[in-house]
């Protein structure tokens, strides 16, 4: 069982968070949201302050700091990027950090030592690994200290989202899978059948290549 904050996790709905921060999480709550994820790299105000007025909100708040290599926004140098992201681990619920980043160990031991969720991930935007490299990939993510193992992958066809589908049913811990883009959109209502523990959707314009908004997913997740 993995919790952020107080929330069990299990077919939960995450809001992505950026500009417009405050205004963006009230709405995401009133659409239905599980989670808050404050995407750093795509703030626009004092970042601490907008975690300090969204956990009014009383949702679980996930932190990230994007790097531009997986879809992010983060103008700085990754000393900065990580700094800031290991100077906000008090204030959140989870941390969201990338497999390939090189100080991931820092950022999880500082998580760890305050008693937040960790969050590794992998973003893909350009193709579907093997089945078996995907499989790699999440046992790396588990071995590299990750509560939830997250991978998002752009399918080139059909089988890419079954052999998604497929590595996530066999995960052995607890994933967060996505296939990104139109072909794989059905895979943000469809992998938490299968086993994926949050699926992420947008407020007011989406923050990844497929997104649903978060009132589309939770309906769709209710008749599911």
């Amino acid at each position: 069982m993995v919790r952020i904050g107080g929330l069990v996790l299990e077919r939960s709905i995450v809001a992505v968070i950026g500009k417009n921060p405050i205004d963006s999480a009230k709405k995401a709550k009133k659409l239905g949201a599980d989670i808050l994820e404050v995407r750093i790299d795509l703030l626009d105000m004092d970042v601490s302050m907008a975690i300090l007025q969204i956990k009014k909100l009383d949702l679980p708040v996930i932190i990230t700091n994007r790097m531009k290599q997986e879809g992010g926004a983060w103008e700085g140098s990754e000393d900065e990027r990580i700094q800031t992201l290991l100077s906000l681990i008090p204030l959140a619920d989870a941390v969201d950090i990338e497999l390939c980043a090189r100080e991931r160990d820092n950022v999880v031991e500082k998580a760890r030592t305050e008693g937040k969720t960790v969050i590794i991930s992998t973003h893909d935007f350009q193709n579907t690994p093997e089945l078996e490299v995907m499989a790699g990939i999440i046992n790396e993510s588990f071995e590299a200290g990750a509560d939830i193992a997250k991978l998002a992958v752009t399918p080139q066809t059909l089988l890419d989202v079954l052999h998604l589908l497929e590595v996530t049913l066999r995960a052995f811990g607890k994933v967060c899978t996505i296939a990104m883009g139109n072909m794989g959109r059905h895979s943000r209502v469809v992998a938490p059948i299968y086993g994926s523990v949050m699926t992420y959707g947008y407020v007011d314009k989406p923050a990844a290549p497929g997104q649903l908004r978060v009132d589309e997913l939770k309906s769709i997740l209710k008749l599911l």
